[in-house]
């Protein structure tokens, strides 16, 4: 979790395009693509995302529980 949302969706909030209200610059995660080329960045970096959060999971539910007296 990350500011109380999964890192999928963290993720999915920091690359939707957005326009600040004061300012009125305008954030496109796109035109990062299109600077470097690298297309599938956000779909690969969800793939990894995903892969991580899997296995914390596998390993969480393989630690040994905990006694409490």
């Amino acid at each position: 979790m990350i500011d109380g949302k999964s890192a999928v969706e963290w993720i999915i909030d920091r690359y939707e395009v957005s326009i600040h209200k004061d300012s009125k610059i305008k954030n496109d995660p796109n035109d990062y693509l299109g600077e470097t080329g690298d297309y599938k960045y956000i779909v690969n970096l969800l793939k990894k995302v995903i892969n991580v959060s899997v296995q914390s999971v596998e390993i969480i539910n393989n630690l040994p529980k905990i006694e409490f007296e």
